[in-house]
C-alpha cells in the first residue's frame, strides 16, 4: 500500500485492522477477526479470516452486515461465533433484530444458530475435552427466566422504559447504565438449541464486566466476582464455580484488591490472575500475576515479573507453564513461567507488544498478535522453546500500509533517571518540520504499539514530527517509574516530557519554533494543566480531559477508586491546588481544542462543559476572534468508535494545529 493513503483519511480508516486470534483445539487452524467499516461509515463491523499456517494467502470465512466476532473452537473442527447476522433457519424476531446469537459454522457448510437468550449473548468459551460452552448473557432485574425475560424487554422497549431505581454504586459503567440488569453466565452442554443453563441465577451485580474461563473438561469455572461494600466501593474478587452443582468457592477476595485476567489451568487445579492493589495518597498499587490452586493450599505462588507490566495470561495445554505478555521497557515481552516457582524459564520475544496469546496444543508454539509503534497487528508464530527470539512472521488479510515516515528512539537523562520514546518524523523533508508533542492516557500504559485511533503517521503524513514519550507513570519502567510521580503529580511527569521534548527539537530537522502539544484522558488531563503553566505551545489539544479535580473523582464511574485514593480538597488542599488545571485557567495562553464525547462516563462531559465556558467567559476580545474550539461528540463515548467520527477528528485535529502551528 502506498504511504500516501495516511493524507487520506477515509481510506486510511478503512485499512482492516486485525483485532484477536483463536487456535483451534487441534492447532491446525488459526482465525483472525478483522475489522473494516460497513458500507455507510457509521460502524466498524468485523468478519472472521482463516490464517494459513503453511504461508498460503489468509481466506475470509464470514461476510454480514451485522460482522461476527468472538470466535471459539469446539473438539469438533466447528467454530463458535457471535453474531446479529439474520437467522436463515428461523427468526430473530422484530424485538430480537440487534440481540447478538451464538452460531456454529461447521468445518464444511453453512453456519447455524445454536443458543440465544433475551438479551443477546457474547464471549463463549470452551471446555476442550468435552464442548461444553459457557457465555455470557444478563436477565433484567426480578425475571423468572428466559420467556418472562423477553416479555418485559419487549414490554420495556415498547412502552419506552428507562428508569432505573438504583439500590447502591456504581450507576454506570464507560458508555452505559448500570442497574436495570443482573449479568449471567450461562452453560451449553450441548448444541442442540435448547435454553443456555444459568449458571448463577442469584448473582445480581456480582459479574458487572466478568472475566471467567473454563477448565478443560467443563466442570470448572473460574470468574470474577464483585460486591457491593461500604462507602460506595465495588471491589472485583475471583472464585471458582462448579459447573455441575452451582457452588461457588472464593479465592480472593481483598477489598483493597482488583483480581483480573483470570485463567484458569486446562486441568482445573490452578487459576492465574493479575492481583492489583488500590494504593492510596501516599502508596502506589501493587501489581502481581499469582497463580492459586483451586483446592485453596497452598499459598498463592507469586510470578518474578521485574520491570514487566502484565497484559495478558494463557497456559500451556498441559498445563506445566504460564505465558505472560506485558509491557517493558517501551516494547513488550512473551515470557514462559513455572506455575510452581513463579520462576520464569525463557523470555520468548522483548521486541514488540504481544497479546491475544494463543499456544498449540503440543506445546511447540505460541500464536499471537504482534504490534509495534510503526507496524500494525500482525499474526505471528513463537518458538515456545527459543529466548528473544524474532518471531516467524505469518499471512495476514490486515497489513500494515506502507509508512510516510521513519521512527527512531529517543532519550536523556533527567536527575540520573533515563526518559525515552518515541519520534515519528518524515522522509525525504527539505528543512526542519514542525513537531507534535503526544502524551499517553493511562496514565498506567505505554507507547510500545499500533494505535488506529491516534496513529501517528496520518500527522507524519501531514509534515509533522510526532514525539510519543514515556514519562513518569508510564508502565513497563517497574514499581519506581510509577513512584517517581505518584500520586498523579502533574508537575513532576510534565518535568519528563518536557525534558524529553527539550532534547529532540535540538535536532536541526525540527524545527522547535512551531510546535503543538496533544493528549487524551491522562494525557487531555496533562494538556489541560500544561496549558495553563507554559506558553511555548502554538496549539493544545485536549481530548476527554480532566479539567475541575474535585468535580471528576465524584462523577466519574471510578468514583471510589478516585475519591479514596486522593481524598477531598479539605484532605489535600496543597495536592488539589496543584494538581487540578482549573485553577489555572487565567494563565492560559494557547489555543485549546476541547473534544469530548457526551457519553463518556470514566470522563464525563462536565469536565469539557466547564473547561468550555472557563475558556469563552474568560475571552476578552470580540466573540468571532475567539481562537478556541469545541468538538463535541454527541454519541461518542471515551473512545471515538465511528469512523464517520473518527474521519472529523482527524479533520478537525489536523486543521486546528495547521492553524495555529503553520499558520494555515
Amino acid at each position: 500500500m502506498s504511504d500516501q493513503l495516511y493524507s487520506d483519511i477515509p481510506s486510511f480508516l478503512a485499512v482492516p485492522r486485525l483485532t484477536g486470534l483463536a487456535l483451534s483445539l487441534d492447532g491446525a487452524r488459526l482465525v483472525a477477526t478483522v475489522q473494516q467499516p460497513d458500507a455507510k461509515g457509521a460502524r466498524y463491523s468485523s468478519a472472521l479470516w482463516e490464517i494459513d499456517l503453511a504461508g498460503g494467502p489468509p481466506r475470509r470465512l464470514t461476510r454480514s452486515e451485522k460482522g461476527e466476532t468472538a470466535p471459539a473452537f469446539l473438539p469438533d473442527g466447528s467454530m463458535l461465533f457471535v453474531s446479529a447476522r439474520p437467522d436463515t433457519e428461523g427468526t430473530n424476531g422484530s424485538d430480537a433484530e440487534d440481540e447478538a446469537v451464538l452460531w456454529a459454522l461447521p468445518e464444511s457448510g453453512e453456519p447455524r444458530v445454536v443458543a440465544r437468550s433475551p438479551g443477546g449473548v457474547g464471549g463463549p468459551v470452551v471446555a476442550s475435552e468435552t464442548g461444553a460452552v459457557v457465555l455470557s448473557g444478563s436477565r433484567l432485574l426480578d425475571s423468572t427466566g428466559a420467556v418472562d425475560d423477553a416479555r418485559r424487554r419487549t414490554d420495556r422497549k415498547e412502552r419506552k422504559i428507562t428508569a432505573i431505581l438504583h439500590t447502591g454504586m456504581p450507576i454506570r459503567y464507560w458508555d452505559h447504565e448500570l442497574g436495570d440488569e443482573s449479568p449471567r453466565l450461562l452453560h451449553l452442554a450441548g448444541l442442540d438449541r435448547a435454553e443456555p443453563r444459568d449458571l448463577v441465577p442469584d448473582a445480581g451485580f456480582a459479574l458487572s464486566e466478568a472475566e471467567y474461563s473454563l477448565s478443560a473438561d467443563g466442570r470448572v469455572l473460574a470468574s470474577s466476582w464483585r460486591r457491593r461494600v461500604r462507602g460506595g466501593a465495588f471491589p472485583r474478587g475471583a472464585c471458582v464455580i462448579d459447573v455441575d452443582s452451582g457452588e461457588r468457592t472464593v479465592l480472593a477476595d481483598d477489598p483493597d484488591g482488583q483480581y483480573e485476567l483470570l485463567q484458569i489451568s486446562p486441568d482445573g487445579r490452578q487459576l492465574a490472575l493479575r492481583c492489583m492493589t488500590d494504593g492510596d495518597f501516599d502508596t502506589p498499587f501493587d501489581l502481581a500475576v499469582q497463580v492459586y490452586s483451586v483446592a485453596g493450599t497452598p499459598e498463592p505462588v507469586t510470578v518474578e515479573l521485574g520491570d514487566v507490566f502484565p497484559n495478558e495470561l494463557a497456559w500451556s495445554r498441559d498445563s506445566a507453564t504460564l505465558f505472560v505478555a506485558g509491557d517493558w521497557h517501551g516494547r513488550g515481552v512473551v515470557l514462559a513461567v513455572d506455575p510452581a516457582t513463579g520462576a520464569v524459564r525463557r523470555r520468548l520475544a522483548a521486541d514488540a507488544a504481544y497479546g491475544s496469546l494463543c499456544p498449540s496444543p503440543d506445546g511447540r508454539y505460541v500464536y499471537a498478535l504482534r504490534s509495534t509503534v510503526d507496524s500494525a497487528p500482525a499474526p505471528v508464530r513463537l518458538d515456545a522453546t527459543r529466548t528473544d527470539q524474532d518471531p516467524e512472521r505469518l499471512s495476514t488479510p490486515a497489513a500494515t500500509p506502507t509508512l510516510p515516515g521513519v521512527l527512531s528512539e529517543v532519550e536523556t537523562q533527567l536527575d540520573g533517571a533515563t526518559v525515552r520514546g518515541w519520534l515519528c518524523a518524515p522522509s525525504g523533508q527539505a528543512g526542519p518540520v514542525p513537531l507534535m508533542l503526544w502524551i499517553h492516557g493511562g496514565p498506567f500504559m505505554s507507547y510500545n504499539s499500533w494505535n488506529w485511533r491516534w496513529n501517528p503517521w496520518v500527522a507524519v503524513a501531514r509534515g509533522y514530527a510526532v514525539l510519543m514519550p514515556d514519562p513518569a507513570l508510564s508502565t513497563g519502567y517497574g514499581r519506581s517509574w510509577i513512584e517517581r510521580a505518584w500520586p498523579h503529580r502533574a508537575g513532576l511527569v510534565w518535568r519528563d516530557l518536557e525534558a524529553l521534548l527539550d532534547h529532540v527539537v535540538e535536532r536541526p530537522d525540527i524545527d522547535s519554533a512551531r510546535t503543538a502539544c496533544l493528549g487524551g484522558s491522562f494525557g487531555g488531563y496533562l494538556t489541560n494543566w500544561i496549558a495553563g503553566h507554559t506558553d511555548r505551545f502554538a496549539a493544545i489539544v485536549t481530548h476527554a480531559g480532566l479539567w475541575a479535580l474535585d468535580q471528576q473523582h465524584t462523577t466519574t464511574d471510578g468514583a471510589h477508586w478516585k475519591s479514596s485514593l486522593f481524598g477531598t480538597p479539605a484532605d489535600h488542599p496543597e495536592w488539589y491546588a496543584e494538581n487540578s488545571p482549573n485553577n489555572f485557567v487565567d494563565k492560559i495562553r494557547t489555543p485549546m481544542l476541547v473534544v469530548h464525547g457526551n457519553r463518556d462516563y470514566r470522563v464525563p462531559i462536565s469536565e469539557a462543559l466547564r473547561l468550555w465556558w472557563d475558556l469563552v467567559s474568560r475571552f476578552d476580545g470580540e466573540p468571532e476572534q475567539l481562537p478556541h474550539r469545541f468538538l463535541q461528540l454527541t454519541g461518542e463515548n471515551h473512545w471515538v468508535l465511528s469512523p464517520a467520527n473518527a474521519q472529523i477528528w482527524y479533520e478537525t485535529v489536523l486543521g486546528f494545529c495547521d492553524g495555529h502551528v503553520l499558520g494555515g
